[in-house]
Order: structure tokens, then sequence, then C-alpha cells
């Protein structure tokens, strides 16, 4: 391989010889690109007509800004205005590699990519602009067993989705790539339409587009300023003017940081440096009859496709060897920096490279041409921040874009139907914004982009965890004493037990397709629940505190139910203006127009904005306090729950004393411990709520007294599995349609077409955890919504939507799991009583006795 490796070098000293930069800086591109500069001279903006008023500033004239431009303007918005500070395309857009693929892991952004491809392949026919779409298909290589078992597990999640998808065999693949060495192919996941598009045509064609439809876009026109107005508008400033807008739009690319700022936001987004090689012409591919499918190699970490009749090929380096411009995060973007690169660096890819000629051997005679380092933007997990922000208002933002070509075109409809309608046309909270928070620090940012770059390709495993700059700042009050005792688990910046070890157990995190070793320790825990009493942290829910005048009168107009009484809880369900639920809350009345609302950990800023903006609007005289992070959270459950909290307190703990959904202040007797807030909500026993400076305090007094009593820890893991028996529907998993009364009346006329059904599973080492396929003679007819073991039943089930003619009980389907479709039927729910409904039961058969 050394001559390959000095040939390489040779041509590569000969490409860069008239740029050379220092590394780490800018190299002009004139020299190192033949990118075709098409933009007009941006002194032309001078003779346009100012607007000084918009609908919409959207700042940033990468792709995913002209798309959102575009969209708005298409669906009719009048003074769509997009800012770009010197050209479009600058940044990112310009080059990028430009793949397509309706392919995505997560369920809500395969809709984005659809979306988009959707867009491109009708986008020319609209704006008369060539957009250089090509739709060869793409192929993702498994050249391991545990990457075919990865493919099979995407492909019970994909089946119920509109995009085509197949697992292929080694005779497929070589049709579609013939120049491929297919010695340790396996299989490969087939996607029909995927492909590559042109950067800066799709942008050209989107900005286009966006004219027609009447946005104004204006080129060397930086922002300078952004100033909010007391009534929820900003004045955003530049060179040439100030502009009114009733909202702005951040969509900056790796400027985001710099935009945020002005407002007093440090986004979470950092440049990472990417390179990709484009080859000289290749006899063997410029012979063939048609374009070479896309191919991802998984295990040697790279992505190739046909340029023209050569090959352009881009590796994703591990952890260790890939860079960050973490100068720019620190020190910010150089002021003149635009369609520029970075110094390449082939030592830094040259372990990808010898694996993409071991696959692909005609690289190995083929001569580079160009060597492209350029900056993409990376978020913490690698996914965007799309929506509006928490704590400002009328400011949003579509940031952190690692892929901006496949999710510009959905990104843009996305937005702009969410804008425009007031509330998003789907569930898209794994890209919110508000996931993050302050807790979001820098070297958290660069720890995890450093590995989210490093794991592109790592094998997608259920419940995956990574572990890179963790903990953060955000641990519980008894973080310290469990974090040695079981598996921890990620939640919004928290570390939360998942399950526990004992003695003799598989300790440690160690993912699998099927039952791994988690599995036994989590059967113990839900014994331990169901016949004794467990403690489990809880203290990452949401929480804030609404307090003031008009706090009933917020709260009644946000939530589809009757507020609940003082010394009362309930669980309520805020909705968005057609109706559908936005969020589930539990709602517990403290004092007179005193509530505490309790969220679910993902969804704390995503809640609360929802809540900001609506007290905004209606001038609501309340004080809202976010408490998440002063208040820990302990629930007990079980059995003995009861006893072991009698002993804690001199309060009446008895079923007369404290009843299903009542909430109380109690005092640990003989601690010196503030007084604790406990709910009593049947689900998870009893919640305990205090300072979290006492959380350590109170724990260690429960896991004393309840000594006699069997008490131990249980997780998250537990926890799901016993929601799931006792038929309790898991938020973001099962987003029903929760509508006003007109709309229910509309949908009662109309009639349902499915239902969210119960059903038990017949399976063997795997079970169902949510979003696989549910079959019927050979159709697809639904897909699972979530799913576990039930260790008291011993089977596993799911929740599942089912067509109404096939949501009877008894009624028999199957549920497609790991390739192999399992036998199933719908069931009575709940299998398991809730604690309430079992005592409940029992003195009625007592009575009749």
């Amino acid at each position: 391989m050394a001559w390959i490796l000095n040939l390489i070098r040779v041509q590569l000293r000969r490409d860069l010889a008239s740029c050379r930069g220092v590394a780490g800086q800018p190299l002009r591109t004139i020299s190192c690109t033949s990118r075709k500069q098409e933009e007009s001279d941006a002194s032309s903006v001078l003779g346009k007509r100012w607007k000084d008023t918009a609908e919409t500033v959207i700042i940033g004239g990468g792709c995913v800004g002209v798309s959102l431009a575009y969209h708005l303007a298409k669906a009719g918005m009048k003074d769509v205005v997009l800012l770009e500070k010197t050209e479009l395309t600058a940044g990112s857009t310009w080059h990028a590699a430009g793949l397509t693929t309706y392919y995505h892991p997560g369920i809500n952004l395969k809709k984005i990519h659809h979306d988009s491809i959707k867009l491109y392949e009708t986008l020319e026919a609209e704006t008369g602009q060539a957009v250089g779409l090509h739709q060869p298909g793409s192929i993702r290589i498994a050249s391991t067993p545990i990457r075919v078992d990865e493919m099979k597990y995407q492909m019970t999640r994909t089946h119920w989705h509109v995009t085509e998808q197949y697992l292929i065999g080694p005779e497929k693949i070589q049709e579609l790539f013939p120049l491929l060495n297919m010695d340790k192919v396996l299989a490969g996941l087939y996607t029909p339409g995927d492909g590559h598009i042109d950067p800066y045509s799709l942008t050209m064609a989107l900005a286009a587009g966006a004219r027609m439809y009447g946005a104004q876009i204006y080129n060397n026109a930086p922002v300078t300023s952004l100033e909010p107005t007391s009534d929820g508008k900003w004045d955003v400033q530049t060179s040439h003017g100030t502009i009114r807008a009733n909202r702005i739009v951040n969509t900056a690319g790796f400027w985001a940081r710099e935009v945020g700022k002005m407002i007093g936001f440090e986004h979470p987004t950092i440049p990472v440096h990417h390179q990709y090689i484009v080859t000289a012409t290749i006899p063997e591919v410029k012979a063939l009859k048609e374009e070479l499918a896309v191919i991802r190699d998984l295990e040697g970490s790279y992505y190739l496709r046909q340029e023209r009749d050569g090959l352009l090929f881009g590796p994703y380096e591990k952890m260790e060897k890939m860079v960050l411009q973490d100068s720019w995060v620190r020190d910010g973007v150089p002021p003149g920096f635009g369609k520029e690169l970075f110094e390449s660096d082939l030592d830094r890819i040259m372990e990808h490279v010898e694996k993409a000629m071991e696959m692909v051997p005609v690289l190995k005679k083929a001569d580079i041409i160009n060597i492209v380092s350029g900056p993409i933007t990376y978020t913490p997990d690698l996914l965007p921040m799309v929506g509006p922000h928490c704590g400002v208002r009328n400011y949003w933002t579509a940031i952190g874009f690692g892929y901006g070509i496949i999710h510009a075109g959905g990104i843009g409809k996305f937005l702009s139907e969410w804008i425009t309608n007031g509330e998003p046309p789907y569930d898209l909270i794994e890209c919110d914004p508000n996931r993050y928070g302050k807790w979001t620090d820098v070297p958290f940012i660069c720890a995890k982009a450093r590995e989210s770059y490093g794991f592109n390709n790592v094998v997608g495993y259920p419940k995956e965890e990574r572990f890179a700059g963790r903990p953060t700042c955000r641990t519980s009050g008894v973080y310290e004493l469990l974090k040695d005792k079981g598996s921890m688990g990620f939640h919004a910046g928290w570390e939360q037990p998942h399950w526990f070890y004992k003695p003799g157990d598989d300790i440690g995190y160690k993912p699998s397709f099927q039952r791994t070793n988690w599995f036994g320790p989590v059967g113990r825990e839900c014994k331990l629940v169901m016949e004794k009493v467990g403690v489990i942290d809880l203290t990452p829910f949401g929480k804030f505190i609404v307090k003031g005048k008009d706090s009933h009168k917020l709260l009644d107009r946000l939530f589809a139910n009757t507020m609940p009484k003082v010394g009362m809880t309930n669980i309520s369900h805020m909705l968005t203006p057609s109706g559908k639920v936005y969020a589930e809350v539990t709602i517990t009345q403290l004092a007179p127009g005193r509530f505490l609302l309790v969220t679910g950990s993902g969804s704390e800023l995503h809640d609360l904005r929802w809540i900001e903006t609506e007290v905004a609007q209606g001038g609501y005289d309340v004080d809202i306090t976010n408490v998440t992070e002063d208040i820990g959270v302990l629930g007990i459950a079980g059995p003995n729950s009861r006893k072991v909290l009698q002993k804690l307190t001199n309060e009446d703990m008895s079923e007369a004393g404290f009843k299903f959904l009542h909430c109380k202040s109690i005092q640990l007797a003989g601690k010196p411990v503030r007084a604790i807030r406990i709910s009593y909500t049947g689900e998870l026993g009893w919640e305990l709520y205090t300072d979290q400076k006492d959380l350590a305090a109170v724990y260690l007094a429960m896991m004393e007294a309840g000594k006699d009593e069997g008490i131990d820890n249980f997780g998250t893991y537990a926890m799901a599995s016993l929601r799931l028996e006792k038929g309790f529907r898991g938020w973001g998993a099962e987003p029903a349609d929760f509508i006003g009364k007109a709309a229910l009346q509309e949908i009662k006329a109309k009639g349902l077409n499915r239902k969210l059904s119960y059903i038990a599973v017949n399976t063997d080492d795997i079970d169902p955890e949510g979003n696989e396929t549910v079959w019927y003679n050979g159709k697809v007819v639904g897909n699972t919504t979530s799913g576990a073991y039930s260790y008291s039943s011993q089977q596993s089930l799911a929740f599942a939507y089912l067509p109404l003619e096939l949501s009877t009980l008894g009624q028999k389907v199957e549920v497609e799991l790991l390739g192999k479709k399992y036998p199933a039927n719908v069931i009575q729910e709940p299998l398991i009583h809730t604690e309430p409904t079992r005592t409940r039961l029992q003195k009625k058969a007592q009575s009749k006795a």
C-alpha cells in the first residue's frame, strides 16, 4: 500500500501546489475547485427596494434557509425576506457532496427525507432551473453478520413507511455496483430513488422559486444586530437599514452561534472538518452503461458515488482522528470566511482510503483531481435544531445540519407549515431546539460532536447509549449513591438508572438486537415492585411552578381538563389549535392558585415554550418558574410502599388517609429535611418531591425504613415494562389525536378507521419496542407504537395501530421483529391492574365472600 500512498501524496501536492495554507486555516477555493460560480454580483442588491417591514426574516442563504423562503412564499405568506451575509450557498452548502437518501434510522426524519426528494424531483419543472438530480439508488453494505441484523432491524421499521426499501443479496448488489469486490459482502439495504444532487443548482432553483412566489432575497446583507420589541417583533439591523419583522428564523449554518449571541443564546453547534475525494476519469466507470448506485460501506465508514466518469468518496474518521474547528466556538467565525476550504489532510483519512480501495479496486489506479475539506455543522447528537426557541418570542431556528442537502426540502416544508398553521404538521421533538439547555457547555459540545462524527457508521442498536461528555452538571441528589450500582441512561442531560446490578450479573452496557444482559435483572426489579417495594430516581422530570392571579385561567385555557382542587393531582393534555395533543402533563394544585406542572424529561423546554407563548399572547398575569434542577424526585412503588412511608412520618398514610391522586406535604420524623411534597399517582405508586440537596437524605431514610419490607432500587427499564402491562400509554409513543368538542363530534360522525390496540406477541429471544411493522394475510396493516416484555404475564406486549376491522379481541395478526414474523393477537387491556384498582377489587371480592 505504501506506493499507493506515495502516488496519492504526489498527486495531492501537484493539485494543491498553488493553494497551500496553514493547517486549520481557510484556503481560497478559486484554485481548489472547479465548481462554477454563477451567482450575480452582490452589489446588485443595492438596486433593489429595501423593505423595512416583513412577516418573516430568514437569516442565512444556504439551502435550508432558501428552502424555507421558497416554502413560505409558495404557501402565500407576503413579505418573506432572506438576508444572506455574502452570497447564496456560501458556508457549507456550496462544497457539500450532495447525497440524497430516503433512509434514516429515525421514523420522523424519514418523512423529512421523503419530502425533500419529492420536492427535488419536481423543482426543475416548476422553476425552470436545473438541479442536477441523479437517482441511481443507494446500497448500505453489510459485511458482518451483526450488520445484517441491523438491516433486518431497519427493515422491520420501514415496511409501514411510504418509502421503498429492500434487503438484497450479493447478486443484486453486484448488478447495481459491478465494480465492487464481493469477497466480504453479505447483504445490502437497497433504497431506490436515492442518489445525489448539485447543491449549488438546488439552492439556485429554490431561490428562483422563492422569488417567483414573491420572496425577497438580499445578498451582501449581513445582520449586525437583533433587537426585540415590546410587542414580540424584531428589529433586524443591517448595513443597508433595519427591517421590522414579525418573526426571525436563524438558518445561518456555522454562523448560527454568532446570530444566537446577538440575543443572548449560546447555540450548541460546532463546525467539523469533513473531507471527500474526487477522482479523474476511470475507464471502468466511463465504460458503464448505467450510473452506479451510491454505496455506503458501513464497516469502512465512508460513502462513495459516481461523479461524472470518476468517483467521489468521503470518509468519517474515528473520534481520535477527526478535527473540530473549536476555535470558531471560542473566538467566532473569521469575518471573511465564506466560500473557502480548510487544508486537506490525507493522512487522517488514509485508513478509510485503503478500505475503499479494497472494496472498489479500480480506485487503486485512479488519479485524484480534488480533495475537499470544508466545515459542516454538528450538534451534540447530530440532529438539527428546528423550531421556535424557548425564552424569547418569535425566534426560530433551523440550524445544526450535518446533512443539510437532504434535510433542506423537508425542513423548509415542515417549518413553513408550522409557522403558517400555528402547530407542527407532525411530531419532530427529537429536533426540538429546546432539547438543550444551560447544561450544554462547550466541553460537552466538543466531546459529543467528536463522538457523533466518529460514530457515524457504528451499528445502530436499540436502546443505544453514548458516553462522551457524561456526566454533565445535571446530576440528581442521589447520583453519587447510585452511579456505581447500575447501568445509567442519559435523559436531557441527566443521568438516570436503567437497571441495577447484583452479584453474579453480567454488568455494563452490552447492546444487542435480542434480549441482552439486562433482561434478567429487569425481571427481578419488576418482581420487586409487584411483590414488595422499589425506589426509582425520577428527578429528570421537567417541573414548573405556575402561580398568580390568572394561573387558573391560564391552565384552563391550555389544558383539556378541569384543574384539580387544592391537594389533588390529575393528568392533563395541552392541545394544538387543531385539537391534537401537544403535551401530557401531571398537574397538582399545591395551594389556591399555585400549581406544580410535571412533564417528561425530554419535554421540559418544549412544553415550557408552549406555555410561555400562550402567556404572552393572552396577557395573563402569572409567574412561571422552571424548578426542574431545584427539585429532586423519588418514586416508591409496590404493595409495601405505604408501610415504608408510614415509618417515615406521623402523617396518616393509610388508604383512607391518603387516597389516589391526592397530594400533601409531609415532614420526615426525626430528620433535618424540609417538608416533602408527596403525591399518590397509582402508576408509579408515590412520588416524593424535595429540594435537590435533601434528596440523598430522603433516599437513605426510605431505604433504612424499608429494610424489613424488602426495599430495593429499580430503574427505567422495569418502569417501562410495568407501564405497558398495566395498559398505560407512553407519551410520545402513542400520540392520540385528543381533540376538542367540535372536532370530536366531526370525527364521531365520520367514524374512525383505525384503533390503538393492545396485543400480545409470541416471541422467542426478542421483544417489540415500537415502530415495528404489523402484518395480516401477507399485507402491511399497521405498526406498533411501544412494546416490552411483561415479566408478570411472561409474554411480549405492544400497543399497535390497527384497522378497526382488525382491532377486535382475539384478532390474530403478525409482528415483524428482526426479519421474522411472530404471531400476535389483540387482548383485553390491562393485563395487570394498578395498585388502587387491585385494592378496590380485593375489597369488593371480600365483601361478597
